[in-house]
């Protein structure tokens, strides 16, 4: 129930990268996922939906240069924000150690770079 005076949010719009071949790198991963790591997957990305970048740890952290993550217990779901209340959702992995791989952090770079430069090129279109 909302308090007088709070104005209600809407939702944030997940939207899924897809690589050159139309393939979401996300949708792969969170389809090889079984059991708890599923449901975890499915629950961050709803809460991610409700809350966008008002999110914070231990749910969400800032990896830099407008990079972000999911954190569950062994979900990590990598995305970014876009203006009008868009979220790209990148890719994902299951942690296996305390840092983030260098080809995994190196992959989703590349994800956002080519996001960012598409983006670039809508705004000088006026698109």
């Amino acid at each position: 129930m909302k308090r007088k005076g709070e104005e209600e949010q809407d939702d944030w719009n997940l939207e899924w990268y897809k690589t050159g071949s139309g393939a979401p790198p996300l949708e792969g991963f969170l389809d090889g996922l079984t059991g708890r790591n599923q449901e975890e997957g499915i629950a961050l990305m709803e809460l991610l939906q409700k809350w966008g970048n008002q999110l914070r740890a231990p749910r969400s952290k800032a990896l830099g240069n407008g990079l972000f993550e999911l954190r569950g217990d062994e979900v990590r779901i990598f995305y970014m924000f876009l203006p009008g209340r868009r979220v790209v959702l990148l890719d994902g992995i299951i942690k296996k150690r305390g840092d983030i791989p260098a080809r995994v952090l190196r992959r989703v770079r590349s994800y956002q770079q080519e996001i960012n430069a598409m983006e670039e090129k809508k705004a000088k279109r006026g698109t």
